[in-house]
């Protein structure tokens, strides 16, 4: 069909008559071809993912994108991803009766966090750089994946972490617990500063450290966006309920996993794969799980994801 469709053209066909009988006769070649999907598809996943790395999409490969097309769950983490991830040291509280003012407790949690990798970590140097507060040089560092830090600063040893920390080390802040609550509904993390009483030989708060991280302007539409695809979005996160339950609210997110170790969020991906979803919202299935992250604390919960 493909030579007769060239003898024709070329013999009765408008000029340029060589031409127009090639380009018909690759054409009745390829559609007749039983290899033109084959072909046809790898070229389109070409394209596609050509067009993707333009707009700054990464697609690993065609399996990728076949599975992309199942989600029904996204899971995101907050810090970063959520939010703008650029936040502010908003909040410096030192706690009476100890000796410490703000500009003191500044930069001991700044020089403990000058060696973090964390963005909120970031937000606490910074507001110290602004300060014109001298940074310490530590000793014997020590991150702790989810809880905080702990360093040698002089003769003292320091921690600044969550409340996770806190009761780890068996250090009470129950009288401080009021203001925590407050500052943790306005959205905000808190951070607790620890110093080691060389006489008692135990731990003592001494200050509070409150740092906000806005929600992205893109987040809202795009949680809407999922849903309105009948995906259910899910927010997973290290951080406190308060602060966690705050930004979801925000965002539109109904459910929330919050102050998750970074080895518990491998274990929810998991259940979440497991589950089976309520027929009357999301009834797609069989589940297939997504995740978005970023940083190490995530790398767990991102393999295991669909």
């Amino acid at each position: 069909m493909a030579i007769a469709t060239f003898v024709f053209w070329y013999d009765f066909g408008p000029s340029p008559a060589l031409l127009f009988a090639l380009l018909n006769m690759v054409a009745v070649l390829i559609i007749a071809c039983p290899c033109a999907m084959g072909l046809a598809t790898p070229t389109a996943i070409m394209v596609g993912t050509g067009k993707g790395a333009q707009q700054g999409i990464l697609i690993k490969n065609a399996e990728s994108l076949e599975i992309a097309n199942k989600i029904n769950i996204v899971v995101f983490d907050k810090t970063g991803t959520l939010t703008k991830g650029t936040p502010e040291a908003t909040d410096i509280l030192p706690l009476q009766p100890t000796n410490y003012n703000l500009q003191t407790i500044l930069q001991l949690a700044a020089s403990l966090e000058k060696g973090s990798e964390h963005s909120l970590a970031e937000a606490i140097v910074k507001k110290a750089e602004k300060e014109n507060i001298k940074l310490a040089t530590v000793h014997n560092f020590k991150a702790i994946a989810g809880h905080g830090i702990i360093g040698t600063i002089g003769k003292q040893k320091v921690l600044f972490g969550n409340k996770r920390l806190m009761d780890k080390e068996k250090i009470s802040y129950k009288e401080v617990q009021e203001q925590i609550n407050i500052l943790e509904e306005a959205g905000k993390t808190v951070m607790l500063l620890a110093s080691h009483n060389l006489q008692s030989k135990t731990y003592n708060l001494i200050g509070l450290i409150a740092v906000a991280d806005t929600l992205k302007d893109s987040a809202k539409q795009g949680i809407a966006a999922l849903k309105n695809m009948n995906i259910e979005p899910v927010m997973i996160t290290g951080d406190n309920e308060k602060t966690a339950q705050a930004i979801a609210r925000q965002a539109g997110i109904e459910k929330v996993y919050a102050e998750v170790l970074p080895e518990e969020k491998e274990k929810i991906i998991r259940q979440l794969q497991k589950k089976s979803l309520q027929p009357t919202t999301y009834n797609l299935k069989p589940t297939i799980v997504a995740m978005v992250g970023d940083g190490i604390n995530d790398a767990p919960a991102l393999a295991a994801a669909d």
